[in-house]
């Protein structure tokens, strides 16, 4: 049995989905599951955290240093709360992987990354090579494990929990060589790509990026995240931290909708653990039809508009 810390992660207003995902992945090791929220006036965010099944307890750090999720300020204030822990997990949002190979290197262990399952308290299995291959890794016995649950493999918690929440005040400080400057996404309101349940995607076939903003209006549509392949990126078509794929981000909604993406290997790696796969490509020879659950061999230009106005 294990004492696993989970690090919250979230905006400042509300509780990220990957942190319910990592819940679920301490379920799956075992043993008490504590949270800790950190950040400036976050009362309602420990209060979220506190309602997913299986937390025994929060620790909430209200601190003016700690209201940006600085790594360089996060890390010494995790490892100042890990002393009990036997494992500290964190998501492999883009989120953690900035912070737990912080806490990773000031704990002195090396990072267990993209945990897919669990076949021990200290065993693992996780993807290298892109999803080609999974390995098992094994922590060494009495060795503290800090990790990363793989988002896109576990369901998020329920909700029906009430967990006690514990206030602490900060045991770090700011650090000197590191401030927050400002935060600046692509994504405007739409959901967040990573824990959107709906994505719209489009590719090269666009064309260009006043063509990309199909995609804009209909994930709008939608109330959908939006995501795109390298191809797109590269050509400029929509910003890098809308990339999904090998490379890019790796996400897991319900339904994911392909507008004109080929379906290469490092497009699907990041796409794979999709509830349902829609895709739209005028090739029928596009890659993607075969691991699509529905296919349409049509010009986005066409459906697209056809699929707004059915919408209405």
């Amino acid at each position: 049995m294990s004492n696993i810390l989970i690090i919250a992660e979230h905006d400042g207003e509300a509780l990220n989905i990957s942190t319910a995902k990592c819940v679920s992945c301490a379920q799956a090791i075992g043993g008490d599951i504590h949270i800790a929220v950190l950040g400036d006036g976050i009362d309602s965010i420990a209060a979220e955290a506190a309602a997913l099944d299986s937390v025994g307890k929060v620790i909430a750090v209200n601190a003016g240093h700690l209201a940006a999720p600085l790594a360089a300020n996060w890390a010494p204030e995790v490892i100042s709360l890990a002393a009990d822990y036997s494992l500290i997990l964190g998501p492999s949002t883009t989120f953690g992987r900035d912070l737990m190979p912080h806490i990773a290197a000031l704990a002195g262990v090396n990072q267990i990354s993209d945990i897919m399952e669990v076949n021990g308290p200290a065993s693992f299995k996780r993807p290298i090579y892109a999803g080609n291959a999974i390995i098992d890794v094994e922590a060494a016995e009495g060795v503290k494990i800090v990790a990363t649950a793989r988002t896109a493999s576990w369901k998020a918690a329920g909700a029906s929990g009430s967990a006690e929440v514990e206030q602490r005040p900060a045991g770090s400080s700011a650090a000197g060589h590191t401030r927050y400057v400002g935060l600046e996404t692509a994504g405007g309101e739409r959901p967040d790509l990573q824990s959107a349940t709906k994505v719209v995607s489009g590719g090269r076939a666009l064309g260009s990026e006043e063509n990309f903003a199909m995609i804009y209006s209909l994930a709008d549509k939608l109330g959908a995240g939006v995501g795109a392949s390298r191809a797109a990126v590269d050509a400029g078509y929509c910003p890098n931290d809308m990339q999904v794929g090998q490379t890019g981000k790796i996400i897991s909604p319900d339904l994911y909708l392909a507008f004109g993406i080929s379906g290469a290997i490092q497009h699907v790696t990041g796409i794979k653990d999709a509830g349902t796969i829609v895709a739209v490509n005028k090739d029928t020879e596009a890659p993607i039809f075969e691991i699509s659950d529905i296919g349409l061999a049509g010009d986005l230009f066409s459906v697209i508009p056809e699929l707004e106005s059915l919408l209405g």
